[in-house]
């Protein structure tokens, strides 16, 4: 009788163990952009592309693909703000750039069929935000002549944050 006590005491205590082990494994912790942080990086997109002399919109979403920022310069085409955002969805869902998408997505490959996807915008100007080994979202230009030139100032609006992300 007292060895089958202390086995069930064992097994108690070790079912235990086993549960406060299981508990930490059910949740994880993530890091987030504040929302003046993918202003900044929005703000300093648009100034690259502003000085370039093309007039664009910037997106910035976070790592699920949710809006943080939206800024459009004055004279971008309408159609410029839900194509950012797009970009930048696109780049957040996929976890690649749009480039590297649009490259992996070309007509008669296998992976042709995911531009059918709503939402997905396979061309350049979606670039993910990563620091120290995490991600944060992407952020997405659209209005410039080509899809090199909205990286080229999302790229931009990356630069701006990353020293802050990678503290």
């Amino acid at each position: 009788m007292k060895n089958a006590i202390a086995s069930m005491l064992a097994a108690a205590i070790l079912l235990g163990a086993h549960s406060a082990a299981s508990a930490s494994d059910a949740s994880f912790a993530i890091r987030l952009m504040t929302p003046e942080t993918a202003l900044k990086a929005a703000s300093a997109a648009l100034a690259s592309c502003r000085s370039a002399g093309f007039q664009v919109a910037v997106a910035v979403v976070d790592r699920s693909g949710l809006i943080q920022a939206v800024l459009r310069d004055r004279f971008a085409g309408a159609h410029t703000p839900e194509t950012a955002i797009n970009k930048a969805w696109t780049a957040a869902s996929f976890k690649m750039n749009t480039t590297a998408l649009a490259q992996a997505t070309q007509s008669g490959t296998a992976s042709s069929g995911i531009r059918q996807i709503p939402r997905v915008t396979a061309v350049g100007g979606g670039l993910l935000i990563e620091a120290a080994g995490a991600p944060y979202g992407a952020i997405g230009v659209s209005g410039a002549p080509a899809g090199d030139l909205d990286d080229k100032c999302a790229r931009a609006g990356l630069d701006a944050v990353l020293d802050d992300l990678n503290l």
